[in-house]
């Protein structure tokens, strides 16, 4: 488990989980995934069924940003769609291909999740950066606050009950959504090079040679992004400068909310917790166990909303598994709720997004009015 540096405590910590508590609880839940798989004969890895989903986000991104550049459109309303749609296509790239990809489950071919890895970068962020803000610091320490990016937020808003707490927070569940869409403008302009600088300095990034090789990349690719995403628009169509620039933010606005309304609303909740670790860095809960106490599920029985989301309605079984493709969680949801019952764990589910939803802007606003310090 590597280190990481926390104010909280002024020194360099190595956390770590507690392997005795639960461990029956864990080896029969691995065991039982185990079994399902090898008797429907099903490995972890994506099927055609994810190639399917690929051509569709890919086409619902790419086509409309062809059509606005090399199509003549002559209407306001016509941009606008266009860009519109390319922005839920956006999103649907970000939860249903690249991030199954950069978790290397997409595909047992190791190329092709390399390969499908990089629509991170043709979405405007880094592919790498993503994977040490996701897959090391959120996955491997959810809910720890100074440790799980993902509640790491800005002083305007507060994820987590041990974080400061100011004035502004009492109103953050009225202006929350605005930011919520704002976050892809962050993650395409800024966010990329700070947390490069951050990781470095917390030893994620090893060498100069590997900040030098990221740094090269992450620039690589934001000039390619914007050269064919608002680049060309601006000198290939008649519209004026100023409505492509906020036809593009409206399209990252429609990405940056639906992004994160899904993430967030499946980890800050009023039923998930937010351990601390002790002194010596150790957490109170087995790793699965502690997954579980800090996510959500909702809306599990909308397939619909399901697919189009990348199987992110099914976070507990995502935290829990993340090295197997999410179109087996559906299937691996009635066998983990069966095994936490068993063990007496919780299983935190809503029955729809809407719900969740709501519960999230509880929690919010509970976050906003109360220092509450809960270890739990």
């Amino acid at each position: 488990m590597p280190y990481y540096h926390s104010k909280k405590f002024n020194v360099i910590k190595k956390l770590s989980f507690k392997k005795s508590t639960n461990a029956d609880f864990s080896t029969t839940l691995k065991y039982r995934v185990a079994v399902y798989l090898n008797a429907t004969g099903k490995d972890r890895f994506g099927n055609r069924a994810m190639l399917l989903k690929t051509t569709v986000m890919l086409s619902l991104y790419f086509i409309p940003l062809v059509i606005i550049s090399f199509c003549s459109i002559s209407q306001i309303w016509q941009l606008f769609v266009l860009f519109l749609i390319s922005g839920f296509g956006m999103a649907g790239v970000g939860m249903g291909v690249m991030h199954d990809a950069l978790h290397g489950t997409y595909s047992k071919n190791k190329s092709l999740n390399k390969w499908m890895g990089y629509t991170m970068n043709l979405i405007g962020a880094s592919d790498e950066i993503w994977k040490l803000q996701h897959n090391v610091l959120h996955h491997s320490f959810t809910n720890i606050e100074e440790h799980d990016d993902d509640i790491n937020a800005p002083f305007f808003l507060r994820f987590s009950p041990h974080a400061k707490k100011n004035r502004l927070h009492s109103y953050q569940h009225y202006y929350v959504w605005l930011f919520y869409g704002l976050s892809t403008i962050s993650w395409i302009t800024s966010k990329d090079f700070v947390r490069l600088n951050r990781y470095t300095k917390l030893g994620l990034v090893k060498s100069k040679s590997e900040y030098r090789r990221i740094l090269f990349k992450i620039i690589f690719w934001k000039v390619f992004y914007f050269s064919y995403v608002l680049i060309l628009p601006l000198l290939l169509t008649s519209f004026n400068a100023w409505l492509i620039i906020i036809a593009f933010l409206s399209m990252h606005f429609i990405t940056g909310f639906c992004l994160s309304v899904v993430f967030q609303t499946a980890h800050v909740m009023p039923e998930t917790s937010y351990p601390i670790p002790d002194g010596s860095g150790k957490l109170k809960d087995e790793r699965l166990v502690h997954q579980l106490a800090t996510t959500c599920n909702f809306a599990p029985r909308n397939k619909v909303f399901s697919w189009l989301i990348g199987g992110l309605n099914f976070q507990i079984e995502h935290h829990l598994f993340p090295h197997i493709c999410h179109i087996h969680y559906k299937n691996l949801a009635p066998i983990v709720k069966q095994t936490t019952e068993e063990f007496g764990i919780p299983y935190h589910s809503y029955s729809s997004f809407f719900s969740a939803l709501k519960s999230h802007a509880q929690m919010l606003r509970k976050l906003g009015s109360t220092s509450l310090q809960s270890t739990t």
